[in-house]
């Protein structure tokens, strides 16, 4: 559990600051006015892979452009370990309209490490991370993860997108009162925002253990149609949202293979409307699929072209079965479903607590069983992929604090217990 709630936390730092920006969208109170936030937080934690360690974060949202984010944050511990980080989110591109950038760096060095990569000689005739792997079948690292990722974003002139490129949302107490950006049809050319993404990526990761030492290199483009329908991106209620891509290591400069990962992802959302209790009821739904037609396990169990298991058909961690550590099963081809159900009570205990609500805002508390199932297959096959199937199911608790949705997810699996702690709503992150 313990290594759980530690990438949780560098998780929910990282995050915090991914998705202080909207999405093209201006978002203001009930009284029309737009009020630029600073985050500006000093903190210190303790791990097993940092030690006791001291971290400062830095962001902004709402400058150099109403619709934009820049993000910073840096940590250092006494174990060696540190990390620094820097992202613009929504980066309207100079002389365009419709062309936005997300751009993301990252250098970091961390101890202990847990990567499910094989190499664990306890484990010899068993490739880690497979469906049927032992959940002790890691190797336990030290190492530089470094990366870079530039986003561009093309919002087609269609939906949504044709008449207003960056739009304005009225929000009441953390829930959307005017201004949705979807779910009014399932016709692209009459609802929802469609953008073509083009994203250049590279990372680094080293693995330094007692049994391997490896350099794992990857760099590439990812390619995506992204079909937004929901009417609020960072809490919806109503609408739908799909996005294809298609992602390309080509094998060059020093790359560590070429490999080739195509995945798909819908959601759907369903308004249950308001009653007694809560202000807001919301069933919500989300399938994924991925497949690595490059991918090639040779009779020796090594794997030729394929994916690195933080960039392919991957499950657990934040995002996909809650209740295994990040990374846990990657293979070749992948499935994953969910339900969740969300609740927003009336009741509301921080506006009891004024001098606490001026520094963190809490407008909605929100409360959110799930249920999770999905599989790691060595083919994309209907028949493997429903066979043997891992589950989650937890329960979640979610606020909205100064316009950022954080949340922790409790959840259990046939592997143990596991708190992931975050910040954005999952599906289409």
């Amino acid at each position: 559990m313990q290594r759980r709630v530690v990438q949780g936390f560098f998780s929910f730092l990282i995050l915090m600051c991914c998705h202080l920006a909207y999405g093209q969208s201006i978002t203001v109170g009930p009284d029309g006015k737009f009020e630029k936030q600073v985050i500006s937080v000093p903190y210190a934690f303790y791990n097993e892979s940092f030690g006791v360690a001291g971290a400062y974060a830095y962001a902004v949202n709402g400058w150099p452009q109403k619709q934009s984010a820049l993000i910073a944050t840096a940590m250092v511990g006494t174990q060696g370990s540190a990390m620094g980080f820097i992202m613009g989110r929504d980066l309207q591109i100079p002389y365009t309209q419709r062309l936005f950038l997300d751009a993301i760096v990252q250098a970091g060095y961390f101890q202990k490490a847990e990567i499910y990569t094989s190499g664990n000689p306890d484990y010899p005739d068993e490739r880690a991370g497979s469906n049927d792997s032992d959940e002790d079948n890691y190797l336990e690292s030290d190492g530089w993860d470094n990366f870079f990722r530039l986003r561009f974003k093309y919002l087609l002139p269609i939906g949504h997108g044709k008449g207003e490129i960056i739009t304005t949302q009225v929000v009441d107490r953390g829930l959307l009162v005017d201004g949705a950006i979807g779910g009014e049809s399932w016709n692209p050319f009459a609802s929802g925002r469609t953008y073509f993404e083009m994203k250049p990526f590279y990372r680094l990761q080293q693995v330094d253990s007692d049994d391997l030492q490896e350099d794992v290199k990857t760099n590439g483009l990812e390619l995506s149609l992204f079909r937004d329908n929901r009417d609020f991106k960072l809490n919806p209620s109503t609408g739908s949202a799909l996005r294809l891509k298609f992602n390309r290591d080509f094998g060059w400069f020093d790359s560590s293979d070429s490999w080739t990962v195509v995945d798909g992802e819908f959601t759907k959302y369903f308004s249950l409307g308001e009653s007694d209790w809560f202000r807001q009821q919301v069933l919500a739904f989300d399938f994924w699929t991925a497949y690595s037609p490059t991918w090639d396990e040779k009779s020796n169990g090594d794997i030729e072209n394929g994916a690195p298991s933080f960039a392919g058909a991957t499950l657990g961690g934040l995002w996909r079965l809650r209740g295994y550590p990040s990374q846990r099963f990657s293979d070749k081809a992948a499935i994953y479903y969910a339900a969740e159900m969300r609740f927003i009570p009336h009741w509301n205990p921080f506006d009891g607590w004024p001098w606490l609500q001026q520094y963190l805002g809490i407008q909605w508390l929100q409360f959110v069983p799930f249920v999770e199932i999905g599989r790691v297959a060595p083919d994309w096959n209907l028949d493997d992929l429903h066979e043997d199937m891992k589950y989650s199911a937890g329960l979640g608790v979610r606020f909205w604090a100064k316009g950022i949705v954080a949340r922790i997810d409790s959840a259990v699996s046939d592997e143990g217990f596991g708190v992931q702690m975050m910040v954005s709503q999952p599906f289409q992150f």
